[in-house]
């Protein structure tokens, strides 16, 4: 089983500090992204290899086990429980001597060997342990419009298509897990699961908050005063939209059912927030100026 040396992904020493593993693993993700080398499938490992080396280094905890156990830090204490199982057993079957009276590592099973390493060859047989193997993190962005829909997407993971639904209301951040889709299990064990995190851009138009959405509509002078009709955009188009007389600036009116979808609730919307942002004429002519000066004296 082939040891992965993390510290040499990110070109840093055993010793180094976690601003210093953070500081490598900014520059070195930065020249990687899939964004800046686009169809390059050799920067592409390189980056997954880059985020692996990050998830163990940057975790204190998660780094001391990987300091002890290597690339199987994530079994480090079934290892040891196997390990003391073991000891226990052996004491019994040679009355009383521990494994270490017989060479460290000497009555441990083949699996084991392999895994952690240690001399000699188990008597035996294969151990019983399953260990589930690694999850595999992806990220996906997604466009508001899209998120706002039920769809499939398609990934390329270790050299497999993998397709998921993704459900209309996904969230910024959220994370979907596919199951079986990670790295392989050892021993027999399950595959590891596909960990997918979803990044909502900022849409031009809208702003999401939860399940509703806001929507910023400039109104000009005539229409706020007057009052009239306008038209709004929605994540279905356009639909039209009465302004009341005399609405002031900043005035906001809630469409119901027309913001964003429930997650997993079909059939359920938010709301959609329209401010009005009342603008003011430019440019008068001196008739107009003069119109407005009629009607601030009858103000008066």
């Amino acid at each position: 089983m082939a040891y992965i040396d993390y510290y040499k992904i990110l070109g840093v020493d055993q010793k180094a500090s976690a601003d210093q593993i953070k500081k490598a693993y900014r520059k070195l993700a930065r020249k990687y992204h899939p964004d800046v080398n686009p169809g390059d499938s050799a920067a592409e490992k390189k980056f997954k290899e880059i985020n692996e080396a990050n998830e163990v280094l940057s975790h204190p905890e998660n780094r001391s086990k990987y300091d002890k156990y290597g690339e199987n830090w994530k079994h480090g204490e079934e290892y040891e429980k196997a390990q003391n199982h073991q000891r226990a057993q052996h004491s019994q079957s040679y009355g009383g001597y521990s494994g270490q009276d017989f060479g460290e590592g000497a009555d441990f099973s083949d699996f084991f060997q392999s895994m952690f390493g240690g001399g000699g060859r188990s008597s035996r047989g294969s151990a019983s342990g399953k260990f589930k193997g690694q999850d595999t993190e992806a990220s996906l962005k997604l466009h508001l419009q899209d998120a706002a829909k039920t769809h499939q997407q398609t990934f390329n993971i270790n050299g497999k298509k993998v397709r998921i639904t993704i459900p209309a209301g996904i969230a910024d951040g959220q994370k979907i897990k596919v199951k079986g889709h990670g790295s392989p299990g050892f021993n027999g064990g399950p595959n590891g699961d596909l960990i997918i995190t979803f990044q909502i851009e900022e849409d031009p138009n809208f702003k999401r908050m939860g399940d509703h959405l806001s929507y910023g509509l400039n109104l000009d002078l005539y229409t706020a005063i007057l009052g009239g009709e306008v038209q709004i955009k929605t994540l279905d188009g356009i639909v039209k939209l009465k302004v009341k007389p005399e609405t002031e600036n900043g005035t906001t009116v809630r469409l119901k059912g027309k913001g964003f979808p429930v997650y997993k609730k079909e059939g359920e919307f938010g709301d959609l927030l329209v401010t009005y942002h009342v603008t003011l004429p430019k440019n008068l002519s001196e008739q107009e100026k003069e119109l407005f000066n009629q009607l601030k004296n009858l103000q008066k």
